[in-house]
């Protein structure tokens, strides 16, 4: 997939990304995948549902796929993600 396919998911409203991933559908792509860490993983969630529901019926979530980071820096741990794979 390409890499301009990908929505990464962070503090702003859940509409900016909903409109940035119909904006993927409507300009060709056949997969769009939406990328969140940590705290922003329930507003990815709610943006392909959002997608799916109300904006785009046809669009199918293909993978859903969750895992652990490891964060370097002055406090080091490790943080949630997931990326979930939207195709038309």
């Amino acid at each position: 997939m390409a890499e301009e396919n990908v929505v990464y998911v962070g503090n702003k409203p859940s509409m900016n990304y909903v409109l940035a991933v119909v904006t993927q559908f409507h300009n060709g792509a056949k997969t769009v995948s939406i990328k969140a860490r940590g705290r922003a993983i329930s507003r990815a969630v709610d943006v392909a549902e959002i997608v799916r529901n109300k904006f785009m019926p046809e669009a199918k979530v293909t993978k859903v796929e969750i895992g652990t980071e490891e964060i370097k820096g002055e406090k080091p741990g490790n943080v949630s993600t997931i990326n979930i794979e939207l195709s038309k």
